[in-house]
């Protein structure tokens, strides 16, 4: 029991019997009681509607009352301190009609003893705490938000929650029966036989999925089950998995474009030293021009890879997404045709945002091409801007979102739409339901890198014969919006056109073959070169020729030291250092984004021999301010 004393509230005419019940209290061995006395009914009727009392002794004669009167009284009242009656005598039709008026128990006064009262407190009180813990069960499964049922062995349904029938009937099953799993007959008769809980992990309902557990409740002739609607779980892990696989896709897609990249600008760089080397009449001319077309082509989809896994570069500024979506418009009329209707809906006030302006236009015209491709018979493509705010809540459905102020792009069209199937791969690259030769299967690819490298993402809805609409999220940036890039003024023509030049340059490549290659290219344009085949390698040069050399030609990406890193220290003891870097990556796989910083420059691979020629030239050339525009469009 408690240490708290149990507060025992006595309901008798006779003073007499008050003191004997005090003298059997007392006599309780290790008991602990507190006793009132209420001499008539009205009386006990004001102390019990205080609710002081634990439990209730009530004579069976109050005077004109019944004892079982005050007990019903007491149960109007919502009083839950037992009720024990005591008799001048006992029956077992006493005893039945006392339990059915509410009465936990029946003592017959003359027989009364230490022993039986405390058995008779102690079992009243147990049995309102058992009482009090069944209605706290009932009450949870009744006011469960999860189906809850119960079911005797033959599969009788004797229970079901509010939750069951509200579910039932928003699926519209006639009954919480129609809920369960074809497989329940079965997991029931199991459920009783083994003993044990046994789980269904999943029964389509509908559009929803639910998970049921099936489990024998203590006296093993019922079973109880609940559902869980896992349908949302289910969604997001199927979003990660599919996050997942692309992130792994992505990584590779990068590696095979770095050493593609590397292979192609060697292709590139020797087709053109030999072109140089013969006249345009040469038989070779041909072969080698369809080389160099070839390794172009080549190159054109390792951008796209890189873009899909976010390692391309990107010229990022503050800008007005209206403004990019404006100048594209002429652009993407010629590419959906006459059949297609082009609809512009921009919201105004658009907040801005940091983007790469050629990113964003090449986003809306691979959008527009697979929208195209889904209208054969024409249709209206509907572009729209809007601000939005992504809630918590919000973002939890999808573990590529995030809560904050984003610009919402749309794309939408009116044609054939996709299968489940079909969405859950169209932003891997290669994929493709055209025919075989007639796409390369990167437009959505890419898309969805750009959305990606640009900290955003990117969400489609589809249904087929509804059409299909694609959404960009982008978020939003305080930053000023910056003012168009200024075009450098131009440089006298000999040495942008000859690309030669006297000065000495360090390469830096760790690719023996392409090394190779740039260094031939630029001492056949006249430069002193010397070269290195790591970050330590050119540290050493670099201590033995600083004060001779022009510019850097370095790789970014190198087993060692990062580009950025050698170009960190050269700079310490040389800062108006001009450097040229070469990837098959963007600068930021380099640990951090370089961008084309003052006497800086990026050359992306692959390249031709002029444009590293021009490049290296106009590097040299120009003054530490200015240097701004990238090499070539990526």
């Amino acid at each position: 029991m408690s240490s708290r004393p149990v507060k025992v509230l006595l309901v008798h005419e006779d003073p007499d019997e008050c003191l004997l019940m005090r003298d059997l209290l007392a006599g309780i061995p290790e008991g602990s009681y507190a006793l009132d006395w209420a001499p008539d009914f009205e009386t006990a009727l004001q102390m019990i509607q205080r609710r002081e009392h634990d439990v209730c002794l009530v004579n069976s004669c109050l005077g004109d009352h019944h004892g079982l009167e005050l007990v019903h009284q007491a149960q109007l009242d919502g009083i839950d301190a037992p009720m024990i009656l005591l008799a001048n005598q006992g029956s077992q039709s006493a005893s039945r009609e006392a339990a059915r008026n509410g009465v936990v128990d029946f003592l017959v006064k003359g027989r009364l003893t230490p022993t039986l009262v405390e058995r008779a407190i102690h079992d009243a009180l147990e049995r309102k705490r058992i009482e009090a813990q069944l209605r706290q069960l009932a009450a949870f499964a009744q006011f469960n938000p999860s189906p809850v049922m119960e079911f005797t062995p033959d599969g009788t349904l004797t229970y079901f929650n509010d939750a069951a029938r509200l579910v039932a009937e928003s699926l519209g099953c006639e009954s919480p029966l129609g809920l369960l799993p074809p497989e329940a007959p079965v997991l029931v008769r199991d459920c009783l036989s083994r003993g044990e809980c046994l789980h269904h992990r999943q029964s389509l309902v509908g559009e929803r999925t639910l998970s049921w557990c099936f489990f024998p409740l203590t006296d093993g002739n019922v079973v109880a089950c609940f559902a869980t609607d896992i349908t949302e779980r289910l969604s997001m892990e199927s979003q990660l998995r599919h996050t997942q696989k692309l992130e792994a896709v992505g990584q590779l897609a990068a590696g095979v474009a770095h050493d593609f990249n590397n292979i192609l600008t060697i292709i590139q760089g020797h087709a053109a030293l030999l072109a140089s080397n013969h006249p345009t009449t040469s038989p070779c001319t041909r072969p080698l021009r369809e080389i160099s077309d070839a390794a172009e082509r080549a190159g054109s989809l390792i951008r796209q890879l890189l873009l899909f896994s976010r390692k391309q570069v990107l010229q990022r500024r503050v800008l007005d997404l209206n403004g990019v979506v404006d100048s594209a418009v002429t652009l993407l009329r010629r590419t959906v045709g006459d059949a297609v209707r082009l609809q512009v809906r921009a919201a105004s006030g658009l907040p801005m945002v940091k983007a790469d302006p050629l990113a964003m236009e090449q986003m809306l015209v691979n959008l527009a091409e697979n929208a195209r491709d889904a209208m054969p018979n024409g249709g209206v493509l509907l572009i729209t801007t809007r601000a939005v705010e992504i809630s918590p809540e919000a973002a939890r459905r999808n573990p590529e979102a995030r809560p904050g102020q984003f610009v919402c792009l749309s794309v939408s069209d009116t044609g054939r739409g996709m299968t489940p199937e079909t969405q859950s791969r169209i932003f891997e690259p290669f994929f493709t339901t055209k025919g075989m030769g007639t796409a390369t299967g990167l437009g959505l690819a890419t898309v969805y890198g750009a959305a990606k490298q640009h900290q955003g993402w990117i969400e489609v809805q589809s249904e087929v014969g509804r059409g299909t609409v694609f959404q960009i999220y982008l978020p939003i940036t305080s930053q000023p919006i910056d003012a168009p890039p200024q075009s450098t003024p131009p440089q006298p023509p000999s040495p942008e056109e000859t690309g030669r030049g006297r000065e000495t340059i360090l390469v830096v490549e760790d690719e023996p073959a392409l090394r190779e290659l740039v260094v031939e290219i630029l001492r056949w344009h006249g430069y002193q070169v010397h070269e290195a085949d790591c970050g330590k390698r050119a540290l050493e040069v670099w201590a033995a020729q600083q004060d001779t050399i022009d510019l850097v030609v370095t790789d970014m990406v190198m087993p060692g030291m990062m580009g950025s890193e050698l170009v960190e220290r050269l700079r310490r003891e040389k800062p108006a250092l001009k450097v040229i870097y070469t990837s098959g990556y963007s600068p930021g796989i380099a640990g951090k984004d370089l961008g084309l910083l003052e006497g800086f420059n990026f050359l992306p691979k692959p390249y031709p021999p002029s444009k590293l020629a021009q490049l290296v030239r106009e590097c040299l050339n120009a003054p530490l301010t200015g240097l701004h525009a990238p090499a070539g469009k990526h």
